[in-house]
């Protein structure tokens, strides 16, 4: 499906890099590593990249350091406009961006379009936020002195990336760090590096400096990370991924007090109250739940329905997603394609598995699919039990489990039982409802009718154990900004 050539992988027919970009440089691993990247629809080998050493990830952090100063200078005006280029690029390229990371990660191709879209307005966003970092002058309350407070770049910045958005998750990081004025290491996940190649690659010809983005791709996380961790030249990282590898990485920084960004693990509950749309409320289930196959930090986990509905919201929620077309991604009329791996689509079974013990009934699906490839049939399960491992993991797949709950107290207790609290949905139309889940839902994004949240303009980020910090809107940008006060004296008189 994909022919490796000397000067890169050609899949489709877009050519895509497969070496390391370091200061501004294609070059292979010091010790000449590679790995292969696969198709998760066959399992067969698509492409093969440059597997970094240690070696390597510092050689891309000293080369983020070498060009920070210059990269700081650069007027905000002009950081911005070579966003706005990249950003209009990858839409014109559209459809080899969907090829791309369609292919190495599974999704559909209308779904892989829309993340095109959806991750090219990070850029546009945050091109129009590089000048707008402001900062404040006021008169101190005594009058003797004047306060200054400025706001400059933190400085080189390690960025982690996962693989279910291979191009988003790079554009929500890349896209304000950039326009912060800060240079940047990035680390896209083994299982899908291409699309962060393919999107490196357009940052060079739009006009990047050398030094400024440095891709490193690698199966060493650990051992290559590490060393960034512990130097002196590194001053944030930002990670999205699961909340026990967060945990590690936090821990790590500390030696150096780095500045962190983490959006993790989530267990999103999704709330139909009795007065709600169930029509409308289905059509948000399907969003909320199949976007990517489940595979979303912000997926609906668990769905919480009021006990007077909860029959006819399963019935109807059963119905849509048994009638899903399930295949490959190449194939125009999927719908829904395979999990990520054999381990994801293993995890995703034996949740099901351990919940229909436990007592739960299935409805609709409940297995993985014959054939190559990871593919798990859209599930439904009603009666779930509490003690349920799919009540406190997070499922990452096509599974509804449905849950009943007999008033607002109830159902606002059960939402809010996790550790977690990334992102919540809820379905009403009492607007005194919407204001008391509002202030009372331990959440960090909630959507009111709605099975959509994620908007480059707005931020996102969780509370309690799904991370620390907000991507996207304003909030964005502030993540790669440091502030210095500054006392000035008073006016002469």
């Amino acid at each position: 499906m994909t022919a490796f050539t000397r000067s890169g992988n050609a899949v489709g027919s877009t050519l895509v890099p497969s070496e390391l970009l370091i200061g501004g440089r294609w070059r292979p691993a010091s010790d000449g590593a590679r790995f292969e990247v696969r198709d998760p629809a066959t399992d067969l080998p698509i492409a093969g990249v440059a597997d970094a050493s240690p070696a390597d990830g510092l050689l891309a952090l000293e080369a983020a350091e070498d060009a920070a100063a210059d990269w700081r200078a650069v007027p905000p005006i002009e950081r911005g406009e070579l966003l706005r280029r990249v950003f209009e690029t990858i839409t014109e390229r559209r459809e080899e961006f969907a090829l791309v990371l369609s292919t190495e990660m599974g999704k559909p191709m209308e779904e892989a379009r829309g993340e095109v879209r959806y991750g090219a307005e990070f850029l546009r966003w945050f091109s129009g936020e590089a000048v707008r970092v402001h900062g404040r002058y006021s008169v101190a309350p005594d009058g003797a002195s004047r306060h200054l407070v400025h706001r400059k770049p933190v400085g080189p910045c390690l960025l982690i990336t996962p693989w279910n958005f291979p191009l988003a998750m790079i554009t929500r990081k890349v896209g304000p760090a950039l326009a912060a004025g800060c240079t940047v290491v990035l680390k896209p996940s083994e299982l899908t590096p291409l699309s962060a190649l393919l999107t490196a690659e357009v940052f060079q010809a739009a006009g990047l400096p050398p030094g400024v983005l440095n891709v490193i791709t690698t199966t060493k996380a650990a051992s290559v990370v590490t060393p960034l961790l512990r130097s002196h030249r590194l001053r944030k990282i930002s990670f999205t991924g699961s909340t026990e590898v967060g945990r590690r990485l936090l821990a790590d920084s500390a030696g150096t007090v780095l500045r962190t960004s983490m959006e993790l693990g989530g267990d999103a509950p999704f709330l139909v109250f009795e007065d709600a749309d169930i029509e409308a409320a289905v059509d948000g289930a399907m969003i909320a739940k199949m976007r990517n196959m489940g595979e979303a930090c912000t997926a609906a986990n668990r769905f919480l329905v009021h006990e007077k509905v909860a029959e006819e919201f399963a019935a109807a929620l059963a119905m849509r997603m048994g009638a899903l077309t399930v295949g490959p991604a190449a194939d125009e009329g999927s719908e829904v394609g395979p999990l990520i791996d054999a381990r994801s689509r293993d995890k995703v079974h034996g949740l099901v598995t351990d919940a229909l013990d436990r007592g739960a009934r299935l409805v609709t699906g409940g297995g993985p699919l014959p054939g190559p490839g990871h593919f798990y049939a859209p599930t439904v399960l009603c009666g779930i039990p509490a003690d349920a491992r799919l009540m406190t993991e997070e499922i990452f797949g096509p599974v509804a489990p449905i849950l009943t709950f007999r008033d607002e107290r109830e159902a606002i207790r059960l939402a809010n039982a996790t550790p977690y609290g990334l992102a919540a949905y809820a379905y009403t139309r009492d607007l005194g409802r919407v204001t008391r889940l509002t202030e009372e839902l331990e959440t960090g994004m909630l959507a009111i009718n709605s099975g959509l949240l994620s908007d480059a303009a707005a931020p996102f980020g969780g509370v309690k154990q799904s991370g620390l910090g907000r991507e996207g809107g304003a909030e964005g940008i502030a993540e790669y900004l440091e502030t210095t006060y500054v006392r000035l004296p008073g006016p002469v008189s």
